[in-house]
C-alpha cells in the first residue's frame, strides 16, 4: 500500500512510502482491540476509593432501645449499616484494576487498530520535521494545512521531539507520541492518524517482531 508523503505545508512531495500489508492491510481482530483498550483504561484507574465499614467508624455502641416489645429488630450499635451514619456494608476498598495481557495480544490489537485506520483512509504520512521553538501556533498551522483542524488527531513521531510535543500540549483534540509509545487506545480514540516518515519504519520493526 503506497501513500504519498506530505510536507508541513500540506503539499505533496516527490516521495512515497510503502505501508506494509502485514500491518496496515491485516485482517482486524476486534476482540484483541477490546482487550487492549480495557487493559489500558483499567491501568489508568487510581483505585484509591475507600468507604468505612462498621469497625472503622466512631459511633456509640450503647444499647439504643430495649431488646423486646418494640415490634422491630434488635439493635445494639449505631455503627450498624442499617442506621444513617453507620458503617457501609461491603463498601469499596483500595485495589489495583490492572490485569495481565499477553504481549502478542497487545501487538495484534495495535496492528488491528492501524488496519482499521488504513481502511478508513484516515492515515496521513508527513515528512520528518521539527520546530525551532515550542509554539502552539506552529502546530495549529500544521493541522490546518493538513485539513484536519476539525478532527481529533494523533501524531506519531519516530523519535521524541520536545518542541513538537510542547507545541501540541495546549491543544484539545491533539496528541503527540513516539512510535514506541503508541498504544491501541490512542489509535482508536483519534479520528485521524498522522505518521511521520521516520515512525513508519519504527512501527514496522516493532509490530513485525515475532518474538
Amino acid at each position: 500500500m503506497q501513500v504519498e508523503i506530505l510536507n508541513i505545508s500540506g503539499k505533496k512531495t516527490t516521495k512515497k512510502v510503502d505501508l506494509t500489508d502485514s500491518i496496515f492491510g491485516a485482517e482486524p481482530n476486534d476482540h484483541s482491540i477490546y482487550l487492549d483498550v480495557k487493559h489500558y483504561l483499567a491501568a489508568q484507574r487510581q483505585g484509591t476509593h475507600k468507604a468505612k465499614e462498621r469497625a472503622e467508624i466512631a459511633r456509640t455502641t450503647k444499647k439504643l432501645k430495649r431488646q423486646k416489645g418494640t415490634g422491630g429488630a434488635r439493635a445494639g450499635s449505631m455503627k450498624s449499616p442499617v442506621f444513617v451514619g453507620g458503617g457501609r456494608a461491603f463498601g469499596p476498598r483500595p485495589r489495583n484494576y490492572d490485569f495481565k495481557l499477553n504481549k502478542k495480544v497487545k501487538q495484534l490489537a495495535r496492528i488491528s487498530a492501524l488496519a482499521y485506520k488504513a481502511k478508513e483512509n484516515a492515515i496521513t504520512v508527513l515528512e520528518d520535521f521539527t520546530f525551532d521553538a515550542p509554539k502552539t501556533k506552529n502546530y495549529v498551522d500544521l493541522i490546518k494545512n493538513l485539513n484536519l483542524a476539525d478532527k481529533k488527531t494523533l501524531l506519531v513521531l519516530g523519535d521524541s521531539n520536545k518542541n513538537v510535543y510542547l507545541s501540541s500540549r495546549n491543544l484539545e483534540g491533539a496528541k503527540v507520541v513516539t512510535a514506541s509509545e503508541l498504544n491501541t487506545y490512542d489509535i482508536v480514540n483519534a479520528q485521524s492518524l498522522i505518521l511521520s516518515e521516520g515512525s513508519v519504519k519504527v512501527l514496522e520493526t516493532l509490530l513485525n517482531n515475532k518474538a
